[in-house]
């Protein structure tokens, strides 16, 4: 049995403050060592608001029952969640951490921490995913809309007529050319999905980034990207575009 983890309050001055508590719990070998081992995610909740701060990642050995805890980059956000899952492929679970940050682009931050050596480690941030990951997105003459992937040196071509007659006629002339040059973006992650493809056991993970085209709000499809572990990182296996049905 796992003693409880519960709150506890110190008074600062005249203010009581309440130190972190349990946001979410997971159980999971985490070490491998055959025994389950449980995980929290801990965080101070700000009064009259959805934002949690100071969100820490605890790992309570099966064994011992002594805690590691695991401090985030960026440990301040909305809806922290927490997946266990072997992401690795070594049948030992791994962690995976999100939290959404709040931002009009719907990003996240994300990380995923695995066992080395008797410790548990970083092995992936949306940070770090999200700087080596760059993208051009320009509007071309016929409709058409043109993402260049840099890391990957792929290109895809969306065709804007599912946006409707509105959305074009506001671009483009009536012979299908730009009335002025358009660049869009690629926004930050915005969701990290573990996701077994194989039905192997062990997880791949398929990044989600929103393409906008003129302003935040006008999206025109996501980038999906599927990362795979291949002993040193997690590597790009594939990556794809995908839009928005138009109405019939």
């Amino acid at each position: 049995m796992y003693p409880p983890f519960t709150p506890q309050h110190t008074v600062l001055g005249s203010r009581l403050s309440q130190a972190p508590v349990t946001v979410a719990v997971k159980y999971g070998d985490v070490d491998g060592d055959h025994v389950i081992d449980r995980v929290l995610l801990t965080g101070t909740k700000t009064p009259d608001s959805p934002l949690w701060q100071n969100i820490t990642l605890l790992v309570q050995n099966g064994r011992t029952h002594q805690y590691q805890q695991i401090a985030m980059k960026n440990n301040m956000g909305y809806n922290p969640t927490l997946f266990l899952g072997d992401l690795t492929g070594n049948r030992v679970d791994d962690i995976l951490v999100e939290i959404d940050t709040g931002g009009s682009g719907g990003g996240i931050y994300a990380y995923v921490f695995s066992n080395i050596n008797g410790q548990i480690r970083p092995i992936f941030d949306s940070e770090s995913f999200n700087e080596a990951y760059s993208y051009h997105v320009s509007y071309e003459n016929l409709y058409k809309v043109q993402v260049t992937s840099s890391r990957l040196r792929k290109k895809f071509i969306l065709d804007l007529h599912y946006k409707g007659k509105e959305y074009v006629s506001e671009i483009y002339r009536p012979n299908g050319t730009l009335k002025e040059p358009i660049e869009g973006w690629v926004n930050p992650a915005s969701g990290l999905y573990p996701i077994d493809f194989n039905r192997d056991g062990s997880y791949e993970l398929q990044a989600v980034q929103a393409i906008a085209g003129r302003y935040n709000a006008d999206r025109l499809g996501y980038i999906q990207t599927t990362l795979k572990w291949n002993g040193r990182g997690f590597a790009p296996q594939d990556q794809n575009v995908a839009i928005l049905g138009g109405n019939l």
